[in-house]
């Protein structure tokens, strides 16, 4: 039996597919050049083929989304959070500058301090996310404001 590629448009769907991240999705390929092949065969895509890991950064701020919304902030809010906590740790919640002492995610200083949000502050970056939303929240009231004060001060 001999088969044709797969047609541009099919390949299209199969590629905007994969990208939506669906879990499995049949594919019906091109039907053959012999006539006595009643029903073409079928491609099947897997989600271990379609979806890669999220990374660490991914999932930290997939922690903090509903976190940031608990406190009634907006969407515009969070974005904000984002951007300064990948300028501050890049989300790793291991992140430690030596020159100043600060850790974590928020880059605590010193880095105990987050231990008023739990034992596990060097290691959960939930627990690091808490404190540093109600650090913000204390000093600053909101993301955007601490944004902006570590764009026009260069710290926060």
């Amino acid at each position: 039996m001999i088969r044709k590629p797969l047609r541009r448009s099919a390949t299209l769907a199969l590629a905007a597919t994969l990208s939506l991240g669906v879990v499995a999705e049949t594919v019906p390929a091109q039907a053959t050049t012999t006539a006595s092949h009643a029903a073409a065969p079928t491609q099947v895509v897997t989600a271990a083929k379609a979806k890669k890991k999220p990374t660490r950064a991914q999932r930290n701020k997939a922690l903090a989304k509903p976190l940031v919304a608990k406190r009634g902030w907006s969407n515009r809010q969070y974005k904000c959070l984002v951007k300064l906590w990948n300028r501050e740790s890049h989300w790793n919640h291991k992140a430690h500058n030596r020159s100043s002492g600060a850790y974590g995610i928020p880059q605590a200083l010193p880095g105990r301090k987050m231990r008023s949000a739990g034992k596990d502050w060097r290691t959960n970056p939930r627990t690091q996310i808490k404190w540093g939303l109600k650090y913000i929240k204390g000093r600053y009231k909101t993301p955007c404001r601490a944004l902006g004060h570590s764009n026009s001060r260069g710290w926060y």
